[in-house]
């Protein structure tokens, strides 16, 4: 079965095809067979964060380049003879009435190039920024209605749940990496922090989640009281090491918010709050602020990777899944994989590529497949985007 991804749930525009066979667990394996993917990360710098209609505008601007991209790569791509017919291509007026600029485009490679070799088109509706969220779903609503092909509505966190559990290999092929169930999945990005219960793939119980900012915002958000450029985590995570590398003393400790409390939720704004307490005011030398990024990192490792043990000692895991952003953290990596194997049970650790960790079309290509062998495809004039979606949540 052939699969194109398509993620827009943020500030990275994505497009990526794949073929499976398969079910989970049974033989499964995949090629990438075309994957292409542009990140705005620059074009936000300047406003220390993402900013939604700018991120809407980009993508409506990307998605057919890096679609035809995508297809090139895969050698799908042909020139039609057929060109298709004014009344398939006269609704999409309507489809991308909000992307004009994306219908600009896309008209004209329709017109152009045959319907590639597709079985379904797996598009991200949720979690995300729904102004972002909306062109990646017209733009699959489009494609579908053109191509005669089912759309799967796939959840970005169940995407950044599944990566991990990939082995990718150099020649573009992966297969299900072996691990047992239970498995608590913990889901670390810039807008989630979340401990995901699952007993069967596809079965979802949040046990945890955070109460306000997340790792990965908390990140961003300490690094602009640093005087640090956006994206703050990478800045961050460099400092830090760099402080322990020299082994520096310093005066000052963090708190680590609801480390010792009975549940399994996290809290990173009060952290932030006392380390704007700390800054407030002050011109920190490099010193203080490779200092100040270590204890805030320190801080977040330890609540992350504390919450977590604590968590697979109650519900006897078997398997430890981490994916998110914020999973590419190097500190935080070597915590839990110190952390996993200090454990008194077997507990197994699956962690992506740091180059997959962040948002990518391949991860909602592989979560989507899953669906489409159920025949779990959605409505195209019903689907909406979900902002505030959760993972195991239904359309």
């Amino acid at each position: 079965m052939k699969v194109l991804g398509i993620e827009t749930s943020c500030d990275e525009t994505a497009v990526c095809l794949i073929e499976a066979e398969g079910a989970f667990g049974d033989n499964f394996g995949f090629k990438i067979l075309g994957n292409t993917l542009i990140s705005q990360a620059a074009l936000h710098a300047e406003f220390g964060g993402v900013f939604p209609n700018l991120a809407k505008r980009e993508h409506a601007k990307n998605l057919v380049p890096i679609l035809a991209q995508t297809l090139t790569e895969a050698g799908v791509l042909k020139p039609t003879t057929t060109p298709v017919s004014g009344a398939l291509l006269l609704p999409l007026k309507e489809t991308l009435s909000r992307e004009p600029e994306l219908l600009q485009a896309l008209i004209p490679f329709l017109l152009r190039y045959e319907k590639p070799d597709l079985d379904a088109i797996a598009v991200t509706y949720g979690p995300g920024l729904e102004p972002a969220l909306w062109v990646g779903i017209n733009f699959a609503r489009a494609l579908s209605a053109v191509w005669n092909i089912p759309i799967v509505a796939t959840n970005h966190m169940e995407g950044h749940l599944v990566m991990p559990m990939m082995s990718v290999g150099s020649a573009k092929s992966g297969t299900l990496i072996s691990f047992e169930f239970p498995v608590l999945a913990l889901l670390i990005s810039g807008g989630h922090t979340e401990l995901v219960l699952s007993k069967s793939f596809g079965e979802y119980e949040v046990i945890g989640q955070t109460r306000d900012d997340a790792a990965g915002e908390a990140f961003d958000k300490v690094a602009r009281l640093l005087g640090l450029p956006y994206p703050g985590g990478p800045e961050i995570s460099r400092l830090a090491e760099e402080a322990r590398r020299e082994e520096k003393t310093f005066d000052f400790q963090l708190p680590r918010p609801m480390m010792h409390e009975d549940n399994f939720d996290f809290s990173f704004s009060g952290l932030k709050t006392a380390v704007r307490r700390l800054v407030d005011g002050k011109t920190l030398s490099e010193d203080e602020k490779k200092q100040m990024s270590r204890e805030f990192e320190d801080s977040v490792a330890d609540v992350l990777v504390g919450k977590t043990m604590r968590a697979v000692d109650e519900y006897g895991v078997n398997t430890v899944v981490v994916g998110g952003g914020v999973s590419a953290n190097s500190y935080i990596r070597e915590q839990l994989t110190d952390a996993c194997q200090l454990q008194a049970t077997s507990c197994k650790l699956l962690l992506p590529p740091p180059e997959l960790s962040t948002d990518n079309a391949l991860m909602i290509a592989l979560a989507g497949y899953f669906h489409a062998l159920e025949k779990d495809f959605a409505d195209p004039a019903a689907m909406v985007a979900r902002g505030n979606l959760q993972i195991g949540q239904k359309t």
